[in-house]
């Protein structure tokens, strides 16, 4: 097809350079600056989507990111898939391949639009809460149609072929918006020395600068434009970011910043570049210069394809070299939209007519409409498009002063192309993002920015100024004022001067009255994305919805992907009027991010595969490896699980690496443990604080081991804590939780006791530890150790002692979680390796057995001991465990929980408790999570007395053993309680002490 709209000379594209693109299964021809949104104009392509409730065919409104129809999906192939993109904004690219995401079978005929013509009165707002209620049995079938009619995009099924980054950002001044305003503030401040970020969404800085009439300084805006951006192009400390939407404004002046780099170049990006960016940025000032979107005009079948925004039709005009029909009608209730007109005049095409809904307008944009020669129709409105897959002419009638009413006949004018201008909605989206509530303005017709706690200033036609004047005027002012209040000292910058006509007051009117009543005139759509129509509106205030977000989510307007930039003024006032109250007795709906939507790509950044989910490994991961040894993942580890030999089963080896440790010596890898490094004067305070027992008194040397609790008081981590100096002590965690329990503590001390003078450092990865247990582990450690009395009395249980392991500078614990007598030797990890292999090289003798972490559970729950997010569940506390000796009351300072712990449900009697179980049949192994009843026989729902923690079988035992945790249970030992399966079965377990073997400790105290 051949680009019958684009004009022979004019615009910023470059001529240059064709390029061809396919849109729809079809090929078409642009060239280098055109978006697609312009090309597709320039060919004549009218239709670009369907509606999402009645399937009606629907055309290009917009020129920016208010577009609401045009939203395609892109990418040849599908891993360069990217849904819901604004053609508007989507530079076209050679080979660049799209298609609509609406129509079935085809943009041509839908058969939802089909369907809409037939039932279109039976879809009033809510219908989906009405119709689907009943029969209950048939909502997955309604689900599946409603969930497949209100998609857009398809989101690929294959991975991204494309890489996506971050980056962290600290400056001065943001300015967010690249028109006159936005332009002008980043001048004003670069000037003072202060380090600026300006974005702007667009590809070309400038805004209305890009296709305005009015003259700076006696020339076209280019001129200005040119020689602003080159001096802002020559400051090292100012950055300029195109295609760079400000997505989100959060707490604190932190905003995020989402950059296309190189969506506009190819499919996928160049090797070796990020295709998309988020910038996270933190800004001392922030200037909001976003400007206004222009409303349309609410009227029937106002979304035919050919109803287009006036200044979108100028900016297609004056930008791009693209107009988009042959005739015009203008409907406009304030001046600016007569530019519109003027140039389509000036591009050698036909202006049918200038609709002013105004009584009586005059002024110099009046004046030269007549000068024109062009047919000014005052006091008129259109109040009905003409057509079918497009506009075809205008029905127009004359209205009363209030915009009320229509008061005479009505006449119909051919045309192709209809432009209205409603007037401008300032951009407050970002503001609304911080909790700002927008302030109503009589005088501009438009919410602007209310009262803000962040560092921000608005400058420009966000602010409710609309003259290019005025817009670099306060876009001076925001600039230098931001600059001095992060510090910097002003430097007066003088406006240029501007050359613009003086335009009268505006109307407001923001649904053109009908010859019929609104719910029985032809469609009159507020919001295109979601098909809501000023009926809809009415209906929803009439069945009791008065608040306007109310009636926002009922309706679902706002709900679409463009946030109703240009349907939620025209909403709340038509809300307003049909519950007769003002505006801003109405209010408006708060905006949240994104301000446009954004990519999970972009979202995610370097955070996917390995970089989302690292996979960490152990100093002796090799050895593991080269043994065979089966892994599971614990808190990103890789840890060996068990170490099969050929034609073991899984059971069997658990079985012999038992025994092994038991009988004479095992070894694990317990690197994995968290580790946190916490020193000063104040540690051991913090310390108390943290944990339920005691630590002012442990002295260097000295281990303990503590329980966590939250503020509620139930168990969430625990761990050894041994003593390195007065003011040093070590941290163990278990592996899952130590990043949480790092971030615990850092929140306790930055907002409860910053008073405290206390450190803490992650060292987890800094030591390699291996904990050798057995009844001959203190052999095998002499061996390699020389410079460390081992005797019992030398070196106790819960001691620690600094030396040397096989040569290698070390610290050896006296810790065990096997019950047996146990040293946990830590070494720096690069030296890891090397002392776990020479371990193996004397341990040979005394069968030294590696185990993995399910032999440690076994070993563990042989003594009863707890694995915290195991046995607790975040509802237990100590005494439900039965661990009454870790916590000490009568501390000077309240540990956190204890509080907690005094609540009445944590008091009463019938608590699940934590207790030991035995099968009756001893080769039964009870199933964890299996649930306990008195009454096997009881009807269901049967009462649960509580479940199964932890379950194994024993070869030390010969038999299974579990813990659990049981109703009442420490009153109930010798009791049985049964386990109904899924099978039918039933297994019996006797209520126990879950200390299976050696209770009083005899074996760690040799």
């Amino acid at each position: 097809m051949t680009q019958i709209n684009r004009l022979s000379s004019g615009g910023r594209i470059d001529r240059e350079t064709p390029i061809r693109f396919v849109f729809n299964g079809r090929h078409y021809g642009g060239y280098r600056g055109d978006t697609l949104a312009s090309a597709l104009l320039a060919n004549g392509v009218k239709v670009v989507g369907r509606s999402f409730k009645y399937g009606r065919p629907r055309g290009i409104v917009a020129a920016g990111a208010e577009e609401p129809n045009a939203i395609f999906q892109l990418g040849a192939e599908e891993s360069t898939q990217v849904p819901n993109v604004r053609a508007t904004q989507q530079e076209i690219f050679e080979g660049l391949v799209s298609r609509p995401t609406s129509g079935w079978p085809g943009l041509g005929f839908d058969l939802m639009g089909a369907a809409g013509k037939l039932f279109g009165r039976m879809l009033p707002p809510g219908f989906y809460y009405k119709t689907f209620m009943f029969p209950q049995s048939f909502w997955e079938v309604y689900e599946k149609y409603i969930r497949k009619a209100a998609g857009l995009g398809r989101s690929p099924r294959v991975p991204d072929a494309d890489i996506y980054d971050h980056l962290n950002q600290h400056t001065d001044v943001l300015v967010v918006g690249a028109g006159p305003a936005g332009l002008s503030a980043a001048l004003a401040a670069a000037r003072t020395g202060a380090r600026v970020i300006l974005a702007d969404e667009q590809a070309e800085p400038g805004g209305s600068l890009l296709y305005s009439r009015d003259l700076i300084d006696g020339e076209a805006p280019d001129r200005w434009l040119h020689n602003t951006l080159t001096e802002l192009a020559g400051y090292e400390h100012v950055q300029v970011l195109t295609r760079a939407t400000v997505n989100g404004y959060h707490d604190h002046n932190f905003l995020t910043i989402h950059e296309r780099r190189s969506d506009h170049l190819s499919d996928r990006a160049p090797e070796g570049q990020a295709r998309q960016r988020m910038h996270r940025v933190r800004a001392h000032w922030v200037v909001l210069a976003t400007g206004a979107h222009e409303r349309p005009l609410v009227f029937g079948h106002n979304d035919l394809p050919g109803c287009m925004l006036a200044s979108a039709v100028s900016t297609y005009i004056r930008q791009y070299g693209v107009v988009p029909g042959r005739r015009l009608v203008l409907m406009t209730t304030n001046d600016y939209g007569y530019r519109t007109a003027f140039d389509w005049q000036d591009s050698g095409h036909e202006v049918v007519a200038v609709v002013d809904t105004r009584q009586n307008p005059e002024g110099p944009y009046q004046e030269e409409a007549r000068a024109r020669g062009l047919t000014l129709m005052r006091g008129c409105a259109v109040i009905e498009a003409k057509g079918g897959q497009q506009v075809t002419g205008a029905v127009i009638a004359p209205i009363d002063a209030d915009g009320g009413r229509v008061t005479g006949a009505t006449r119909v004018l051919a045309c192709d192309t209809l432009a209205s201008s409603g007037g401008w909605s300032p951009a407050v989206h970002l503001s609304c993002h911080t909790g700002s509530r927008p302030v109503w303005r009589d005088d501009i017709i438009g919410f602007v920015p209310g009262e803000t706690v962040q560092r921000q200033l608005v400058a420009g036609a966000v602010d409710g100024t609309y003259s290019l004047a005025g817009c670099l005027r306060e876009g001076l002012r925001a600039g230098v004022e931001a600059a001095v209040k992060a510090g910097y000292p002003s430097v007066p910058t003088a406006a240029p001067k501007v050359n613009e006509l003086t335009e009268g007051e505006a109307m407001a009117l923001f649904c053109v009255p009908h010859l019929k009543r609104t719910s029985r005139a032809p469609k009159q759509f507020v919001d295109f994305q979601t098909d809501v129509t000023a009926a809809a509106i009415e209906l929803a205030t009439r069945e009791g919805f008065e608040s306007i977000e109310h009636v926002k989510r009922y309706t679902a307007m706002g709900f679409g992907t463009d946030q109703g930039k240009l349907g939620n003024i025209n909403g709340m006032a038509i809300a307003a009027r049909s519950m007769n109250k003002t505006i801003p007795e109405t209010g408006t709906t708060v905006f949240r991010p994104n301000y446009t939507p954004v990519t999970f790509g972009a979202i995610a950044g370097r955070h996917c595969d390995e970089l989302f989910d690292p996979k960490r490994y152990t100093a002796m991961h090799p050895w593991h490896v080269e043994h065979g040894a089966k892994f599971e993942d614990v808190g990103q580890w890789k840890r060996p699980w068990y170490y099969p030999k050929p034609g073991e089963t899984m059971q069997q080896a658990l079985d012999r690496e038992c025994r092994a440790t038991r009988e004479s010596i095992g070894i694990l890898d317990a690197s994995t443990l968290g580790k946190i490094d916490i020193q000063g004067k104040d540690a051991r305070e913090f310390l108390g604080r943290v944990y339920t027992n005691a630590w002012a008194k442990l002295a260097v040397g000295k281990c303990r081991y503590g329980l966590m609790c939250g503020e509620d008081g139930m168990v969430f981590d625990d761990g050894v804590t041994s003593c390195l100096g007065e003011q040093h002590f070590l941290m163990t965690t278990t592996s899952g939780g130590a990043a949480r329990v790092l971030e615990w503590l850092e929140f306790y001390h930055q907002t409860e006791w910053p008073e405290l003078e206390v450190y803490f450092n992650t060292v987890t990865d800094h030591w390699a530890t291996m904990s050798i247990a057995g009844p001959n582990s203190r052999k095998l450690l002499a061996e390699l150790c020389d410079d460390i009395d081992l005797d019992r009395d030398a070196f106790r249980f819960m001691d620690w002692r600094q030396g040397t392991v096989a040569g290698v500078p070390a610290r050896v614990f006296r810790i065990s979680f096997t019950g047996e007598l146990s040293f946990e030797i830590n070494v720096q990890a690069n030296y890891g390796l090397y002392v776990w292999e020479k371990l193996f090289e004397h341990g040979a003798k005394y069968n030294l057995t590696p185990y993995g972490t399910e032999t440690m559970h076994i070993l563990r729950a042989e003594k009863g001991f707890i694995i915290a997010g195991q046995d607790t569940d975040g509802a237990v506390h100590p005494y439900d465990l039965g661990m009454s000796w870790a916590v000490k009351e009568d501390k000077p300072f309240s540990f956190i929980g204890k509080r907690g712990m005094k609540r009445a449900d944590c008091v009463r009697e019938d608590r699940k408790q934590l207790v030991g179980l035995k099968t009756r049949n001893p080769k039964v192994v009870l199933p964890e999570g299996a649930q306990a009843v008195n009454d096997p026989n009881q009807p269901k729902p049967m009462t649960m007395l509580g479940h199964v923690t932890s379950s194994y079988y024993s070869a030390n035992l010969g038999r299974s053993i579990a813990m659990g945790l049981i109703r009442d249970g420490f009153n109930r030992m010798g009791d049985t309680v049964y386990y109904p399966q899924t099978d039918g079965s039933v297994i019996e377990a006797e209520i126990c002490s879950p200390i299976f073997l050696d209770p009083k400790g005899e074996r760690q105290n040799v």
